[in-house]
């Protein structure tokens, strides 16, 4: 059923593929169907008026990847700088290139806000309401497929907590993912509210010009040191094809990634002591511990990484200090802390974190009845329970976003093939056992932003294939040689025959790029 506005719209495009979102996800999509779908049309639907999504909104001083490049870069085409935490301006420059290399920048349609997606089981296709925010005029794509890459948090405003006292403070405050272009903080206090990766980025980068940068967070975060240039990844590309040592650098980072994670999560203890032990080498004697020691367990949230240690040269040189309590309140010129100790500030940033949104905030509907994603699973982590010819694009919450987004990419072009091959126009995955739980698709992670945004999350599956796994080795053969007609996806109205899946094999981390 389509809505009024829907029908006042003008016709735009009819493609095969309609993906949302021209960002990292998006772009990767695209040059996936360039690659596998040759014959596929698609397009791409942006609401801002350039590529590269996160790393075009994000403009805050020092804004870099949190995930070594050669594990966040594509797949299919290599990262050749040398710096494993890439900054922003390069990172944007990559997914530009690669979008121009693969000519799916022709396809992108830009300053378009998706309103709403309608699927008919009339037509089977989708109708997708889209408004052109430079004119006020409306459009409506026809797509058979829709590919939602639009990430997990909302673009038009970061979480945000009302502090009290706030209308007294008479310096700025600032959002990251608002910064102002041209701020001067030039010999000024700064306090950056917040213990992530946005805050323990921004420490350090702001300490070239203010006069002072105070890290104040409530609780603190496990952080790690890594090598702004790797010396043996350096060596491999000075010495091999582009090529083949970006594979080689690239599995060997997802084997220590996994490696990593593994042994946080079943000897935590052990791993605790290590990172601690490891921050305590780079803070020396005149830190307090009790700053970089969390409460939880290691990786029950996400784990900082900071280049050179830049964040530990910063506290150490006095140009920037850290504080752990709870703010009671903003002052005419600073902020009070609930321990007592005031800090002075002229400009104040609030790193609090990222408001989780799915889709973009598009409205999904189902033959006119909207889409609770809340109550919802998701197929191999791609596509949504009862959602048909969808995909979800997603990566993973614990190792580079891009693994899990290259996977996820070509899986959905393996689908496709398939359905070409067979003559089928309407797929959609069934739970038929019941196998909803409680717990969300980021799983165990507790971060703010995860706990806040649960009731909105579509939820985790008791079993295969409705769990996600946040394992790229066990991904890999699951994604790429898994059966396709498994029993639980239905095409064109009908339950596919359960086929005895395919073996599945251990994967050496050193074939795996």
């Amino acid at each position: 059923m389509q809505s009024k506005s829907v029908k006042a719209a003008k016709s735009a495009k009819s493609v095969d593929v309609l993906i949302i979102g021209a960002g990292l996800s998006g772009i990767g999509a695209a040059c996936h169907l360039r690659r596998q779908c040759p014959g596929k049309t698609f397009a791409i639907l942006e609401r801002r008026d350039s590529i590269g999504g996160t790393w075009d909104l994000f403009r805050y001083p020092g804004i870099r990847s949190d995930s070594d490049m050669y594990t966040f870069g594509f797949n299919f085409r290599p990262w050749t700088e040398p710096r494993v935490l890439a900054d922003g301006p390069s990172i944007r420059r990559y997914v530009s290139e690669t979008a121009r290399e693969y000519d799916v920048d022709s396809q992108i349609r830009f300053g378009r806000k998706v309103l709403r997606a309608d699927w008919s089981s009339a037509t089977s296709l989708w109708s997708v309401e889209v408004l052109e925010e430079a004119t006020g005029e409306r459009e409506v794509y026809s797509a058979s497929f829709v590919m939602g890459c639009t990430g997990y948090y909302n673009y038009d405003a970061g979480y945000r907590p009302a502090f009290p006292g706030e209308s007294k403070f008479k310096g700025q405050i600032v959002h990251p993912q608002h910064w102002p272009e041209g701020l001067d903080y030039s010999g000024k206090r700064v306090v950056v509210i917040g213990s992530g990766a946005t805050a323990i980025t921004l420490v350090p980068s702001l300490t070239d010009k203010a006069a002072h940068v105070t890290m104040l967070q409530r609780s603190p975060t496990y952080i790690l040191s890594v090598p702004a240039i790797d010396p043996l990844a350096a060596t491999l590309q000075r010495l091999l094809p582009d090529k083949v040592a970006y594979r080689l650098n690239r599995s060997r980072n997802i084997g220590v990634q996994r490696l990593l994670y593994r042994a946080a999560r079943q000897h935590p203890r052990l791993i605790r002591r290590l990172l601690l032990g490891l921050i305590r080498k780079q803070v020396g004697d005149s830190i307090d511990m009790r700053h970089f020691s969390p409460s939880y367990k290691p990786w029950d949230q996400r784990l900082c990484v900071v280049p050179n240690g830049d964040l530990f040269k910063a506290l150490r040189s006095g140009k920037a200090s850290i504080a752990t309590d709870q703010i009671e309140t903003f002052t005419s010129d600073g902020i009070q802390l609930k321990s007592g100790e005031k800090i002075e500030a002229d400009i104040i940033v609030t790193a609090t974190g990222l408001d989780v949104q799915l889709f973009g905030g598009i409205e999904v509907q189902v033959d006119g009845a909207p889409v609770p994603v809340k109550d919802r699973l998701t197929y191999k982590g791609v596509l949504v329970e009862g959602v048909p010819n969808a995909a979800m694009v997603f990566g993973y919450t614990n190792a580079s976003w891009t693994l899990k987004a290259d996977l996820a990419s070509e899986y959905v072009c393996r689908l496709l093939k398939h359905m070409d091959q067979h003559g089928y126009r309407v797929v959609v995955a069934r739970d038929h056992e019941g196998c909803l739980t409680e717990d969300t698709v980021f799983g165990g992670l507790s971060s703010g932003y995860v706990r806040r945004a649960a009731d909105s999350l579509p939820r985790q599956g008791s079993r295969s294939p409705w769990q996600v796994t946040q394992d790229y080795l066990r991904d890999i053969p699951v994604m790429r040689r898994g059966t396709i007609e498994d029993g639980v996806l239905e095409f064109d109205g009908k339950p596919s025959a359960a086929r005895a899946p395919r073996k599945t094999r251990w994967v050496n981390p050193l074939r795996v790029a």
